[in-house]
């Protein structure tokens, strides 16, 4: 079960970095955690000899060179960074389109990032108009790619109408178990055979201790992309501890 804490950016001190980072070491001992922290974190915790993994929460599609503010996939690699989300619904709220998120994959694929690509819907309609959405988003990032590194790439389904809400209104066990089989299915149209089963597939919209467990029994879900909770140690504690 691989847990992504995405801390945003909830976290605006060094001192607290250091606290989630050394709760977060404790954690690993029963699950693979890797921390998605804002990008000067990353510099802080670089070359420390851990079980939890470095992620960034973004990349850019530069290569470097005369790119005031970029932050390239090369320099997260320098840093020992494993993986990058990519194509988070609140970055694509701010423009980010799939051809962005394509040439992001590729930049940290040439450097041997695991690129977290994040998919989902907006809202849901009756005609279930919007899984067309999701398998367009699948599409713009694996049908570009090579076998091998199709099979490099997380997928983390997010649908935007359940984050922020309790448990109780977010998304159900049976409806996530539904999702990750259609994300399977889809992703049958760029891997032959059983290969589809390899790709790890994550969840996140409005994971809590009291619903993680839930969400991860049967649902053939390989782990979570933890927001809000993930900044709370005691919270994201439990939470991990629930699907362990």
């Amino acid at each position: 079960m691989l847990i992504v804490a995405n801390w945003k950016a909830y976290v605006d001190t060094a001192d607290k970095a250091k606290k989630l980072f050394a709760s977060a070491k404790r954690l690993a001992q029963s699950a693979d955690i890797a921390l998605a922290m804002p990008y000067p974190y990353l510099g802080l915790f670089a070359g420390n000899k851990s079980t939890v993994a470095l992620a960034s929460q973004d990349v850019s599609i530069s290569t470097g060179g005369a790119d005031t503010g970029e932050v390239t996939a090369s320099t997260l690699a320098s840093l020992g960074v494993s993986y990058s989300v990519v194509g988070h619904s609140e970055r694509r709220a701010k423009g980010e389109t799939d051809e962005m998120v394509l040439e992001k994959v590729k930049r940290l694929l040439a450097h041997n990032v695991t690129p977290i690509v994040c998919v989902g819907e907006a809202e849901r309609d009756l005609d279930a108009r919007y899984l067309s959405g999701i398998r367009a988003q699948l599409a713009a990032v694996f049908a570009h790619l090579s076998q091998k590194e199709r099979l490099s790439i997380v997928v983390a389904y997010e649908p935007i109408w359940a984050i922020g809400k309790t448990a109780a209104e977010s998304i159900q066990p049976l409806e996530l178990e539904e999702m990750v089989l259609y994300i399977r299915k889809v992703l049958g149209d760029y891997l032959p055979g059983k290969s589809a089963q390899k790709v790890r597939v994550l969840y996140g919209g409005s994971t809590e201790p009291t619903n993680a467990r839930a969400l991860a029994a049967g649902s053939g879900v390989d782990g979570f992309l933890v927001g809000h909770a993930s900044v709370d140690a005691p919270t994201f504690s439990a939470l991990v501890k629930a699907v362990s």
